[in-house]
């Protein structure tokens, strides 16, 4: 996919050309994703010059795949930013975007002009994501079957995944689940030749820096630093000098002397930022010491909470015994599995942590299982944070009906707007019915008269029959929070989109000054 900026000056309507062009871009990116929504949505294959992926995970397909066309690359934005602060949805929003973008532009072309049609967008969405924050039902606790429902459809239907998301977070607990700061996903690692398993600790993908280190800790006395672990290092310049090299030697003793006070302070464990130099790495092998080094800041931090540790710089190795020992974390056990080269440690006497192990039978499938219980997990969280809706599109669907007897309030050219995300809206139904191969058009109206008849926004599809059903009796539920920003962000993706009047191809930066 590639972009053809507009000439400066170009002939013929240049600005209904450019949104045209835009729309097109947009479109094409949407399709490359939509054949993968619903239950009955097939996997797309990504092949590089030496890597094939299989998945139906939108945000991998659109970050994956080649595109340079500026108005679309804005999707791929718009389905990362989805991932980032949900984790989930991101085909709808991907799906969304591309519907508003091109009913705005058939109300365009019917002569509504495009600004009054983003204020009455504006208006839409915001009157949409009311109505569906009051529809959302709160999650009663972790047996709530609403939750795992979630966890399954977010998890492709793989029940094992499910419970294990369930179960991880069950060791979480509520209170850490709900906290802004806290990602959920994050704990979920995938290992080929590994079977389903929470582990009630933290797991380290690293292996101790030499063989002859022990693997297994009992009665863990662990030492994090944000650093290296070797002596303060001196300038090459002032190494050159008397006064410089005498420094040198005074900061190696003081260097050895610091050594010494881990022994004092017994400790058995210590996991480093950078390196370690090969005076700390004898000191630590004769003394039966297991040094964990290059260990990443997200593993490093896990760790703190779990153990009660405080990290450090190396300087603060100058500090005195008793002060030290206030900073050292503390743990149970750590043992050190050789075959999946992973460090657990468990029974950490700080913040109670989990770790999500799922299970792959090859490598080729390592990453798509641990996508599908990152989605899993993403979803939980939501869940929890926001309640639920009824999922298959069918909330969508009643939130569209919603606005087209809400417009009626607006007045002005802007309730065209508002008529763009009423037919938006429809759009994510209309696909799933598409890929379970019925007509929209024919099951579009059929669920519009069964929720009219009943008033309910849980009236559906049953994808594999064609029926109307019940989606909160069918166990078919989202994450509000998913839906919620999955329309917000597609609203703003799209109002920029719509905003943009000329394509400006910028000189090279390396182009000569005249």
């Amino acid at each position: 996919m590639s972009s053809h900026p507009t000439e400066v000056g170009g002939a013929g309507d240049e600005r209904l050309s450019t949104l045209l062009h835009n729309m097109r871009a947009v479109q094409a990116v949407a399709s490359s994703v939509e054949g993968t929504i619903g239950p009955k949505g097939l996997d797309t294959m990504l092949v590089g010059e030496d890597t094939v992926i299989i998945t139906n995970d939108g945000v991998t397909i659109l970050e994956e795949m080649e595109v340079k066309h500026p108005a679309a690359r804005l999707l791929i934005g718009l389905a990362r930013s989805q991932q980032q602060e949900v984790g989930d949805g991101t085909t709808t929003a991907t799906l969304l975007a591309a519907a508003l973008v091109t009913e705005a532009v058939a109300q365009v072309q019917r002569g509504v002009p495009v600004t009054r049609i983003i204020t009455g967008m504006e208006y839409g969405i915001a009157e949409a994501v009311r109505f569906l924050g009051e529809q959302a039902q709160a999650v009663a606790d972790f047996t709530d079957e609403r939750l795992y429902h979630i966890a399954s459809i977010a998890g492709r239907g793989q029940a094992d995944i499910a419970q294990l998301v369930i179960e991880g977070a069950h060791v979480i607990g509520l209170d850490k689940m709900l906290e802004p700061d806290f990602v959920f996903s994050e704990l979920i690692t995938a290992q080929e030749g590994a079977g389903n398993e929470v582990l009630p600790g933290v797991l380290l993908h690293q292996h101790p820096l030499a063989r002859e280190m022990p693997t297994t800790v009992d009665g863990v006395k662990l030492l994090i630093l944000n650093d290296a672990l070797g002596p303060e290092e001196i300038d090459d310049e002032a190494l050159g000098t008397e006064v410089g090299f005498q420094r040198y030697l005074e900061l190696k003793e003081e260097y050895r002397h610091n050594l010494e006070k881990l022994l004092s302070l017994e400790v058995n464990v210590i996991v480093l930022d950078r390196s370690c130099d090969s005076m700390a790495e004898e000191f630590c092998l004769d003394h039966g010491i297991l040094v964990l080094q290059r260990v990443q800041k997200s593993e490093r931090e896990r760790l703190s909470l779990h153990t009660g540790a405080r990290s450090l710089k190396r300087t603060a190795l100058g500090k005195p015994i008793k002060e030290l020992a206030r900073s050292l974390g503390h743990a149970e056990k750590l043992v050190y599995d050789e075959s999946l080269e992973q460090v657990r440690v468990t029974g950490g006497v700080g913040v109670s942590a989990a770790t999500m192990i799922v299970g792959a039978s090859t490598r080729e499938v390592v990453g798509e299982r641990e996508r599908i219980a990152r989605d899993a997990a993403a979803a939980v969280q939501a869940a929890l944070r926001s309640g639920y809706l009824p999922g298959g599109g069918s909330m969508e669907l009643f939130a569209s009906r919603h606005l087209e007897a809400w417009r009626h309030t607006i007045e002005g050219l802007e309730a065209f707007g508002v008529d763009v995300v009423a037919s938006a809206l429809r759009s994510p139904l209309a696909q799933m019915i598409r890929n379970a191969g019925f007509s929209p058009l024919e099951k579009v109206e059929q669920i519009k008269a069964v929720q009219a008849k009943e008033d309910s926004g849980s009236i559906g599809l049953d994808f594999g029959t064609g029926e109307c059903a019940d989606m909160l009796e069918a166990g078919v539920v989202d994450p509000a929070l998913v839906k919620l920003h999955a329309l917000k962000t597609a609203g703003e993706v799209s109002r920029a989109i719509l905003r943009i009047h000329t394509i400006i191809r910028k000189k090279s930066s390396y182009s000569e000054e005249e």
